[in-house]
């Protein structure tokens, strides 16, 4: 077909499928020799998933996939530092670039590439060429650079949100017209690319001025008439730089091509050639999927001895493909007595719940579906409401084609609470609180979403669509086509039961198949005691803990609202005497502007946006010198507060129950430690005062007390347990004052002569250690010379050499194996141990940290396990963990038994499992609220 009017051509940016490949999937390898090949497998799925979602009546006619050649181009030779801060390639990548080109041409799509231009100057160059022609573009990739091409017949098409970008698009982005994207660009300049831009202009001010004038040349024509003296200054003095990146920006669409639209063609792949370089690459699923599209026998591939947990390629080969036209819509009870048979006959099921909220304390119970088998799904609608997807507001009357929902969970109460049937689900514990409600009580469970965590931590998400596209190359329906988004989104009863049906049991099914996939890999990645121990059997107990819920008292939040709004408003005043002016104290440009233009501080540094950095770090370094930054960084801390806690803790309070119930996530932390959302529970500074404050309005209710018991300093135990450290060992075993002690060992000091302030630096030293802190950080955290600081964390290695061992060894360990251990076997995996640059130090530090933190994690989960049994019979109620704290609702007559009981459970939590050499201690304390009771 020689191309022209009514041609549709299809431009992939190649760098964007690979690097997106390989950062979303886990590190693979072939098993034959070892080769990489996690980035080859994500780039071979996302063009086979193209192949498949091009095929219908807008598919292209002309398609290539265009790569970067080498690193030098015409814009080095035009600016020799163009990319210059660009991190060198990962190692683990660089063989991998030649095999993405042979699975593009295995694919039989066209794969180009030209030596000294950018790809994104060769997709420019057939875009332009294909737009003269009268055809169509759609140029696939999300690269800002490539924007300037869109209009007249070119669009962008963005695979990873899965959304187009029209001119209008492009305007939301840049807030110009496409033409003149080139403009804004080589204003605002590019960090990651090292364009220098205009110093101080971001891409907001460059639109702002490209609107006002009309162009760049206009703009810099009539620079003179700019009323700002700063930004009129910096748009004649470097009218050269900003011209010079302007031509760095724009794309050349005459580059030199050795071919032609035509031979752009679409070609159906050669069956041969593609299923040989798929069995070469030792890719079973994907072959399989391929082989049975075309048509043809699978490749036969040997299996590997000893497949890794993190192997996406084994599957079972006898699965159909996930087809949600297939599934099964429940309408009467004689088909779910079918369905209940043949679970019974099984013994197991995958079951997922459809409701009209995430808020498990409030949602209602939409519909159940199930799933026996791959392929086998089906779904049970119980509450959907007619002219659901229609009409935002629709009638409540019930919609036909379901079946009762009393009558519906009495027929499935015998078999989800029979301990015969296992139970599978993803975030079970979801779905078991919402069923709790309806009285019943599931049991046992399986949960896909620990089972990959406990395998998989530290590689990736545990999400089911992130889980069903890694391991089962499948997209799920989305959500958001569903119910769709902002404020004309509807609830799951308003969707059409035909859509539901498709999206609700293909849940299910894939649940199901991530269960058939993961289970065996427990065993051969040797944590099935970790899933077993301490991941499955605290799900019953964290959603007790959450239906529990705390009592928060409302007026007391009111209260410290008010509070903390006047003491802001004090420090406002403060702060503007300090700068001399008023100024938005909330506002960063503006803070900047004040610290570094006006009063001429030190260390002043400008982002992208050409605004100073403001954060945290750069103002605590600054509170050394001046009062104004420290005044800044009260504010926002009770801003913080105030928004955060006080204001935000009010919304969360439950109208039924007049508690807050928040939500533990098991996989939130790659260590083990639970994390708290909706609220967030955990992150209540208490290194305050106002902070500790906020928890006098956590209260017990009449004739109740809050009891809570803490792990005493468990990660400095556990470190001197793992480091081998004899004096810290002994210090705990005698019952020393730990960081007294430390600071006795460093500097000399007799304990009797310790001062407080001796003691905090060695307590600060104590905890940076665990966290792999700097010396550039402990001077932070102490306000002291850095050369000092750094003096201290040496000294602390002298004094304790088996400190500096344990980091070495374990560094080696995560080195050698990709994954690093807690004392009970978890397995937090490394993938970045090997990464050059800023990345090293952050994956060094976690990987020490990882064995340490985890291993407490682990610990105070044994003992919230072992705790509902403890306390049976007993009138207390646990009802919140917070990192080595667990707090308890007892009543006011039993609070010492269930001290001791508690007690006794948390310190003897690491037995039999491990013997530690240090013994584990727990403080406990009692109040009518929180504040009291820590």
């Amino acid at each position: 077909m020689s191309f022209g009017k009514g041609c549709h051509l299809h431009l992939i940016d190649g760098s964007s499928f690979i690097f997106r490949a390989y950062h979303a999937l886990p590190p693979l390898t072939r098993k034959s020799d070892g080769l990489p090949i996690g980035a080859v497998s994500g780039f071979c799925n996302m063009l086979q998933r193209y192949v498949e979602g091009n095929n219908g009546h807008d598919a292209p006619t002309h398609v290539a996939v265009i790569f970067d050649k080498g690193s030098h181009t015409f814009r080095n030779d035009l600016y020799d530092a163009y990319k210059a801060n660009r991190e060198a390639m990962p190692e683990d990548l660089r063989p991998q670039i030649p095999l993405t080109r042979e699975a593009t041409r295995a694919f039989n799509i066209a794969c180009e590439e030209i030596e000294g231009f950018e790809a994104d100057d060769i997709i420019a160059t057939l875009a332009c060429q294909a737009r003269d022609l009268g055809g169509r573009v759609t140029i696939i990739s999300s690269d800002k650079d490539l924007m300037q091409l869109v209009g007249g017949g070119v669009e962008m098409f963005d695979a990873m949100k899965n959304r187009r970008i029209d001119a209008d698009g492009v305007r939301e982005k840049f807030g110009v017209d496409p033409s003149r994207v080139v403009d804004v660009q080589a204003l605002a300049g590019d960090s990651v690319d090292n364009i220098p831009g205009a110093p101080g202009i971001g891409v907001k001010t460059a639109a702002l001025l490209i609107n006002e004038f009309g162009s760049l040349e206009e703009l810099l024509d009539r620079a003179d008439e700019i009323k700002q003296p700063k930004r009129r200054d910096t748009l004649i003095e470097k009218r050269d730089q900003i011209e010079m990146s302007r031509r760095l920006v724009q794309l050349d669409c005459n580059t030199p091509l050795d071919f032609t639209l035509d031979d752009l063609e679409v070609r159906d792949p050669d069956p041969d050639t593609l299923l040989d370089f798929l069995a070469r690459m030792e890719f079973r699923t994907l072959s399989k999927r391929i082989a049975d599209a075309l048509g043809k026998e699978p490749p036969v591939i040997p299996e590997p001895s000893a497949p890794s947990a993190g192997d996406t390629t084994e599957k079972s080969p006898d699965w159909p493909a996930i087809d949600p036209e297939s599934y099964e819509h429940i309408r009467d009870m004689t088909a779910l007595e079918t369905w209940i048979a043949r679970i019974r006959a099984q013994g197991y099921v995958a079951l997922d719940t459809e409701t009209t909220s995430l808020n498990e304390m409030q949602a209602d119970l939409v519909g159940i579906s199930l799933a026996t088998a791959p392929g086998r799904a089906c779904y049970i609608p119980l509450a959907h409401k007619d002219g659901a997807a229609d009409d935002l507001f629709g009638s409540d009357t019930l919609a036909e084609g379901q079946l009762p929902l009393n009558d519906a969970l009495a027929t499935l109460k015998p078999i989800l609470e029979d301990d015969a049937i296992l139970k599978i689900g993803q975030n079970m514990k979801y779905d078991a609180k919402i069923l709790a409600r309806h009285g019943l009580n599931i049991t046992p469970i399986d949960d896909t979403m620990l089972m990959s965590y406990a395998l998989h931590s530290g590689l990736h998400g545990h999400g089911m669509d992130t889980l069903s596209e890694r391991y089962l190359n499948h997209s799920p329906i989305p959500i958001k086509s569903l119910l769709g988004s902002g404020k004309s989104a509807i609830t799951f009863d308003r969707v059409a039961i035909d859509d539901a049906v498709k999206y609700a049991a293909e849940d299910a099914d894939i649940t199901l198949r991530l269960w058939l996939t993961f289970r065996p890999q427990l065993h051969r990645a040797r944590v099935t005691t970790v899933y077993e121990t301490l991941e499955r059997p605290l799900v019953p107990v964290l959603a007790q803990m959450e239906r529990h819920g705390v009592k928060v008292d409302r007026d007391t939040l009111r209260a410290m609202s008010g509070k903390f709004a006047q003491k802001m408003a004090a420090l406002e005043s403060e702060i503007h005497h300090l700068a001399g002016r008023t100024f938005n104290v909330g506002s960063p440009k503006q803070l900047g502007e004040i610290l570094f233009d006006e009063m001429a501080l030190a260390g002043g540094e400008k982002g992208k946006t050409g605004a100073y950095a403001t954060g945290a770090d750069v103002l605590e370094d600054l509170a050394t010198e001046h009062e104004l930054p420290a005044r800044v960084l009260d504010w926002r801390q009770l801003s913080k507060l105030k928004s955060t806690y006080t204001d935000a803790l009010q919304d969360h309070i439950d109208p039924d129950t007049g508690r807050v119930h928040t939500s533990y996530v098991q996989t939130g932390a790659n260590t083990g430690r639970l994390a708290s959302t909706d609220p967030n529970l955990q992150n209540i500074p208490v290194r305050t005062e106002e902070g500790r404050r906020i928890r006098e309005a956590f209260i017990a209710e009449p004739g109740n007390r809050l009891v809570s018991l803490d792990y005493s300093q468990i990660e400095l135990r556990i470190l001197a347990h793992v480091a081998g450290i004899d004096a810290l060992k002994q210090a705990f075993r005698d019952g020393h004052d730990i960081h007294a002690m430390t600071a006795s060992e460093m500097f000399s000091v007799p304990m009797d002569q310790m001062t407080p302030e001796i003691r905090r630096q060695a307590k600060a030293i104590n905890f940076g250690v665990i966290y792999g802190i700097s010396g550039f950080g402990l001077a932070r955290n102490l306000r002291i010379p850095r050369a000092e600081a750094q003096g201290f964390i040496d000294r602390y290695f002298e004094r304790f050499p088996g400190i500096r061992g344990y980091m070495d060894d374990t560094i080696a360990f995560a080195k050698e194996h990709g994954f690093v251990q807690t004392l009970f076997g978890r397995k937090i995996h490394t993938p970045e141990i090997a990464a050059k640059g800023p990345r090293a130090g952050f994956a060094r530090r976690a990987a020490i940290n990882a064995p340490i933190q985890g291993t407490a994690a682990d610990i105070i989960r044994r003992a919230m396990i072992r705790m509902p049994a403890a306390i049976e019979g007993l009138p207390a109620r646990m009802l919140l963990q917070v990192h080595d704290e667990l707090i308890f609702e007892v009543a006011e007559d039993a609070v010492d038994r269930v001290i001791d009981a508690a007690r006794e459970v948390m310190q003897g939590a690491a037995h039999p499992a491990i013997h530690l050499d240090v013994p584990l201690v727990v403080d406990a304390g009692q109040g009518a609220n929180w504040a009291e009771a820590h």
